[in-house]
């Protein structure tokens, strides 16, 4: 025995609130910009309950697929990510006491695969919160792209049921959807190992 006092134990978080989001975080382009869509919903814990805490952050292509990216060829092109000044493509959201979050984005063009096919227009989300060691990663598809989802590698390596229907937000009219985001339990919605 050292006879060292006992060191008191200490939360490991999460501070999220305190560096990480900034006041236009959630704007990927400012309300009002021709085209802004909004998604937003939960993030839901195991036990059905809103998690206050947690940050939702979104990475995703320009309108026509292109990326705001020094490595993206397309970048800067006619019509490239610079076609929308305003558009970054990254979004960073903190959930509000309901559990809640909001993007106001505009929707991703198709993304060419390098084996020729394309993948469906989405958005890659990363969910932070208290009980996770490392983020958890989903995507966001739309309702609407049916075609292009049914082509896309990505879901169609997904089951039906269980699977894809919990990547596929729904359209609440008026350029908005609702995705939310189950971390674990009845109806979890699928991570990916990244």
């Amino acid at each position: 025995m050292t006879g060292l006092p006992i060191t008191p134990s200490q939360t490991v978080g999460p501070f999220f609130a305190i560096a990480l989001p900034w006041t236009d975080g959630p704007h990927v382009v400012p309300d009002g910009t021709p085209g802004a869509i909004t998604i937003g919903g939960s993030v839901i814990d195991g036990a059905g309950e809103p998690v206050p805490d947690a940050l939702v952050e979104t990475w995703q292509a320009a309108p026509d697929g292109s990326f705001g990216h020094p490595d993206d060829p397309r970048r800067g092109a006619a019509g490239g990510a610079g076609a929308v000044a305003a558009f970054r493509g990254f979004g960073r959201c903190p959930t509000g006491p309901d559990g809640g979050y909001r993007i106001v984005t505009l929707r991703p063009g198709l993304l060419p695969c390098g084996d020729g096919r394309t993948e469906a227009p989405h958005l890659d989300v990363s969910v932070f919160a208290r009980g996770l060691l490392d983020r958890v990663v989903t995507r966001i598809y739309f309702p609407d792209e049916e075609a292009a989802n049914a082509a896309d590698p990505v879901l169609s390596a997904l089951p039906e049921r269980g699977g894809r229907d919990t990547l596929i937000a729904i359209a609440d009219g008026g350029g908005r959807f609702r995705f939310d985001i189950r971390l674990q339990g009845e109806g979890e919605t699928v991570f990916f190992d990244v």
